[in-house]
């Protein structure tokens, strides 16, 4: 039988659920099968071996009503911001997982990146596999035909160029741990502020990791047109493309049109 929702004389050690989530996950989509967040950067999405304030603790936060605190759908690091996808009951959860799993959720991020390639759009296509054994998480490209290395294929756009730095739209087609700043490690235009793939410092005051989830197209059903959301762009990278004379306004807009000729 399943049980049901607390009631208000419910005791002390059963608190309510919230009627808004907290001010650091503000909610872009809210439906019965979802709701996507726009995760801060900084926040892990599990806890990590050094403890402290993950995901995890605010999802009680955003039942809105339901039994159950939702679910990750699919994952963003640490130090990435943006959309992010959860799922509100176990039928959401297989329904949401089958759709990223077969590349239907359509994905688009963006990056400053430490100058580009010449060409202004094209492919990745470049297998990754574990660096060591001792970090699973930790990811570099290999020739194909590797053993043990994973299909990776990452699509992008050059939005703009300028001080050395350039700002590029990502559509990963597959969803690999890190793909997004192994592949671009890989052309050797690292992520701006990638203290694992980039070389940025570790320590503190230095440039804040720069990718950032814009835009995700969930497709529901032939009947049903795809939820459509986009998460506007972090401060700190607000503030480099303002220094770097773009408006992050215009650069979220053309991230959102770069890859509408594959619907994402």
């Amino acid at each position: 039988m399943t049980p049901s929702a607390p009631k208000a004389s419910a005791s002390p050690t059963t608190p309510a659920p919230a009627a808004e989530p907290p001010p650091a996950l503000p909610l872009l989509h809210r439906d019965g099968l979802m709701l996507i967040i726009d995760k801060p950067h900084g926040l892990p999405v599990h806890a990590g071996p050094k403890g402290g304030e993950t995901l995890a603790d605010h999802l009680d936060a955003l039942r809105f009503g339901l039994p159950r605190a939702p679910e990750l759908a699919h994952r963003l690091d640490k130090d990435t911001s943006g959309c992010l996808v959860l799922g509100r009951h176990g039928k959401a959860l297989a329904q949401l997982g089958k759709l990223f799993a077969s590349g239907a959720v359509g994905k688009t991020y963006v990056a400053v990146t430490l100058g580009a390639p010449e060409a202004g759009a094209g492919r990745i296509d470049q297998p990754l596999a574990k660096r060591s054994p001792h970090r699973g998480w930790w990811m570099q490209a290999v020739p194909k035909g590797t053993p043990g290395a994973q299909e990776a294929i990452t699509d992008y756009r050059v939005l703009a160029r300028s001080g050395g730095l350039a700002v590029l739209a990502l559509s990963p087609l597959t969803g690999r741990t890190h793909q997004l700043r192994a592949h671009l490690m890989s052309l050797g235009h690292p992520i701006l502020g990638d203290a694992i793939y980039g070389g940025a410092s570790r320590l503190p005051g230095g440039p804040k990791l720069h990718l950032h989830s814009r835009r995700i197209v969930v497709p529901l059903g032939k009947n049903s047109p795809p939820v459509d959301v986009s998460a506007p762009l972090p401060p700190h990278m607000c503030e480099t493309l303002a220094s770097l004379g773009l408006s992050p306004d215009e650069i979220g807009r053309a991230a959102d049109a770069a890859f509408a000729d594959k619907g994402a």
